[in-house]
């Protein structure tokens, strides 16, 4: 069995707030660049762009928190098919913190959000 990792390891973070050393790796999972963020000041250690929902997925969501459950337990479905990608956080965040970078304005409604659930084992599906 492997080791369980901290929930203070994994945490979200706006693509728009100034990069930090405590942030660690920082991750961004979003399918799209964030507008107006130069790559110099993201301060990315990887874009992963393959986990991120996909783009008929984000459109249908739209940030609706009307529509939160379901995006979760739709997310956490697609994300039960990128195994090698979650192995792969989960390996960082092992190491030390890890940090979900997104780029949507609500701070409690977004994919970095259910990720991190789905990286902690947290139940994301209904």
């Amino acid at each position: 069995m492997t080791a369980r990792i901290p929930a203070a390891n994994i945490k979200p973070k706006r693509a728009y707030a100034s990069a930090d050393f405590k942030d660690g790796t920082r991750v961004l999972v979003d399918r799209l660049w964030p507008r107006g963020v130069s790559r110099k000041n993201a301060a990315l250690a990887q874009w992963m762009k393959e986990i991120a929902p996909t783009t008929e997925l984000r459109k249908w969501f739209g940030h609706d928190p009307a529509r939160w459950e379901e995006f979760r337990g739709r997310y956490g479905k697609e994300l039960q098919q990128n195994a090698e990608l979650l192995s792969e956080l989960r390996s960082i965040a092992r190491q030390g913190p890890l940090t979900l970078v997104y780029s949507a304005h609500d701070e409690s409604h977004n994919d970095a959000v259910v990720l991190r659930d789905v990286l902690l084992g947290r139940k994301v599906t209904k």
